[in-house]
């Protein structure tokens, strides 16, 4: 049994520069047009972070930022008519494409959908795991799938970025009848910053680069949560159900039941309660025992340096289309503290790595080479002077940028002046 850690990536604890592997320089030649927006709670006007946007019918979607905005590129040739916002706990909602362009603010519906009553016995919520489990070959893609997707990785010294990575992936996954070991990643086109600064030469990279799509599809990968070994390892409660797509789901919350060599994890399992299929999946590192979870995070570090994980998160979610559900959107967070002996003051650091699955291809699909693909012990790097071309992406989606992070991209760029 391998856990995510093991199996996913490694630690880097000091930067360099490298070329990205298998770039395959290429341009976007179809006519498109964009949707610009932000979406928010229509009782609150809260901002709604993570929303998913999409192009009904299609496979054209994106995700929003942490500060709800979006901005959709979409194909004239798709003819359409129409956006879909959907969010857990809300009413999805369609709404026309008008021909103004400029960015407007949607507006999505609580709906906080009540189970009818539900009698909760012993290992019922366990029970619902594991039929969600036995269901999956019917729920997921039964082809070979390729996507389209966007890779975003960051790293914050305090409130500070000194490190911005994004690419472009290509994305092969097999039959969810079917393990991970033939899937594979290819990187299309990206680019990178890092600090040049000698006191930002210190930092670290979590769960290895784009290699985190094929690896953190829990419903593929069932290594991490939800082979049998692992379901055994936790207990299981039943919690408010929500809406997703306006389809009710279970919620289910998960703990560790047992003690490992390992560090387990805790979190909630969406499953929607008509066909039992995982729409989402949120889960932390335990970190109650703080040395398991170090070894199993930490590969080396400097002497005499110290770390210390404060929060390991991960998000992974499924989009459902003509019954089928394929993978949507991963986002993984880690925060932690890195210091020195005998020194007085402790640096913070945030890694946040995001992938977005922006297009699939229906056709049948063909394997990405190996020898093209990349592979999960990589460094993904790329060369600085890609960052100075404004019109980079073209028609690829994207998660659109925070201000914050447009700002601190403005400030590493002018390290290199």
């Amino acid at each position: 049994m391998k856990t995510l850690f093991k199996s996913m990536g490694y630690l880097l604890l000091i930067m360099f520069f490298a070329n990205i592997q298998s770039i395959a320089v290429a341009s976007v030649t179809e006519n498109y047009f964009t949707i610009n927006g932000i979406v928010k709670d229509s009782d609150t006007k809260k901002i709604l972070q993570y929303v998913t946007v999409s192009i009904p019918g299609s496979s054209t979607t994106t995700i929003s930022n942490v500060e709800g905005e979006f901005s959709l590129k979409v194909k004239t040739a798709l003819n359409a008519k129409e956006i879909e916002i959907s969010h857990v706990g809300y009413l999805s909602s369609r709404i026309p494409i008008s021909n103004d362009q400029q960015a407007k603010t949607y507006f999505l519906h609580p709906n906080a959908y009540v189970l009818k009553e539900v009698v909760v016995i012993p290992g019922f919520a366990r029970s619902l795991v594991e039929q969600a489990v036995s269901k999956i070959e019917n729920n997921y893609s039964p082809a070979s799938n390729m996507f389209n997707s966007f890779y975003r990785e960051t790293v914050q010294k305090g409130k500070r970025y000194i490190q911005v990575s994004e690419a472009v992936l290509n994305l092969y996954k097999e039959p969810y009848s079917k393990g991970i070991d033939r899937d594979r990643v290819r990187i299309f086109k990206g680019r990178k910053l890092v600090s040049q600064k000698a006191k930002d030469t210190l930092a670290v990279k979590l769960m290895g680069g784009p290699y985190m799509a094929v690896l953190l599809d829990v419903v593929k990968n069932r290594d991490i949560l939800l082979d049998k070994e692992m379901i055994s390892s936790y207990d299981y409660t039943m919690e408010e159900s929500v809406n997703l797509d306006n389809r009710p789901q279970y919620v289910i919350g998960f703990r560790p039941a047992v003690v490992l060599p390992y560090a387990l994890y805790f979190g909630k399992y969406y499953i929607d309660k008509q066909s039992l299929a995982f729409t989402r999946i949120e889960f932390s590192l335990d970190l109650r025992d703080r040395e398991k979870a170090i070894s199993q995070i930490l590969i080396k570090k400097p002497t005499g340096l110290r770390f210390k994980p404060l929060d390991v998160n991960f998000l992974v979610t499924y989009k459902v289309q003509n019954g089928i559900s394929y993978m949507n959107y991963m986002r993984t967070e880690s925060q932690f503290t890195c210091d020195w002996k005998r020194r007085l003051f402790k640096s913070k650091y945030t890694v946040l790595s995001e992938v977005v699955a922006t297009e699939r291809d229906d056709a049948p699909a063909e394997s990405i080479p190996y020898k093209e693909s990349f592979k999960y012990d990589q460094t993904f790097s790329d060369k600085v002077s890609s960052f100075t071309d404004e019109d980079f992406w073209g028609g690829y989606n994207i998660i659109a940028p925070t201000e914050s992070l447009m700002d601190g991209v403005k400030k590493l760029k002018k390290q290199y002046k």
